[in-house]
């Protein structure tokens, strides 16, 4: 819900933003929630994967319904509407058909402006996100951070061993896709491949992705795929270097012990100030969406301190350069 609308609601109704921010947290720590029960074959249904709008929706659906005074108990009795289904409603884990909303709606006496924005939202919610043609085949987790990745303002990325998904070819992601354990079936590995593809158009688009990476050096330095893929791999990234909104920078060996050495992450923001940051936590072990304040500065001081200890943009993107020629020359003659 944008903050124009906030402002124009009636002053018995209107939401302040910072609930608004502490309503989208809770909604998509309990999305988050859920996703991981499902990861873990607990919880049964039809997969419903966050996006933006739906987590708006739900934002501006439970702050209307605390601001006319009324319980979940109270709507389901004047409308029909199972106290359960209110819940994955407000909590971003359920869309609302359109005549559910517009008996919410009617209920909280809202004015022309606020039914359209949310009817607006709902249509848009009902739009499948980034992740949709390739869901099958992506974990929960995954699938919600590629949907927030195509919204999101900006990313901070920090990468122990591997070239960021969005910068990968294709070869490189099939490569790294097939060290999956256990192994994965090649029409998996194709879709999750395809699905890096896709994702590329965050940082090429016409309003792009805002996207600073701190890579390891042994990102650069190991073969994967072979001399001839890692090659092409290493060639893509100095392309990226000539965007105006990409910045790599590598972070040498010889920068010894640092604060990354945990794992990879990326941190997240957004256009609208109703949306929080969120991180994404890459490990061997889990793929998590972290939130809250204390973690979000957390994660970035670390990537402040990584990037301050990193090479230069130039300096960067001179390694890369040393280094693909050196894995080149290891390429046998036709």
């Amino acid at each position: 819900m944008s903050f124009a609308v906030l402002t124009t609601m009636d002053p018995a109704t209107a939401p302040h933003l910072h609930r608004s921010r502490d309503i989208a947290r809770s909604q998509r720590n309990n999305a988050i929630h859920q996703a991981r029960h499902r990861r873990r074959g607990t919880m049964a249904g039809k997969r419903t994967t966050l996006t933006v709008r739906l987590r708006r929706l739900a934002a501006m659906l439970r702050e209307l319904r605390e601001s006319a005074g009324l319980s979940k108990e109270d709507v389901s009795a004047r409308t029909g509407i199972n106290v359960t289904t209110l819940y994955r409603i407000e909590m971003a884990q359920a869309r609302p058909q359109r005549r559910t909303l517009s008996a919410m709606l009617d209920l909280y006496q809202v004015n022309d402006k606020v039914r359209e924005e949310a009817l607006n939202l709902l249509s848009d919610a009902l739009k499948p996100g980034m992740s949709h043609a390739y869901e099958g085949a992506l974990s929960d987790v995954y699938a919600t951070y590629i949907n927030f990745e195509a919204e999101a303002l900006s990313a901070r990325q920090y990468q122990t061993s591997t070239v960021p998904g969005l910068l990968q070819t294709f070869e490189y992601a099939a490569a790294v896709i097939d060290t999956s354990m256990p192994r994965l079936d090649a029409a998996v590995m194709e879709s999750r491949a395809r699905a890096r593809m896709d994702r590329a158009v965050n940082v090429t688009k016409d309003d792009p992705l805002e996207l600073w990476v701190v890579m390891d050096e042994a990102t650069i330095r190991r073969v994967v795929g072979g001399p001839a893929t890692m090659v092409g791999q290493l060639d893509r990234l100095l392309e990226e270097t000539k965007r105006k909104n990409v910045i790599l920078q590598v972070l040498p060996f010889d920068a010894g012990a640092h604060p990354g050495m945990a794992g990879s992450f990326t941190l997240l923001d957004f256009r609208d100030p109703v949306d929080p940051e969120l991180v994404y936590v890459e490990s061997m072990s889990v793929h998590d969406l972290v939130e809250g304040h204390s973690e979000i500065r957390r994660f970035g001081v670390i990537f402040d301190q990584l990037r301050a200890m990193a090479l230069s943009p130039r300096d960067s993107a001179a390694l890369i350069a040393k280094a693909r020629d050196e894995i080149a020359a290891t390429i046998p003659p036709d």
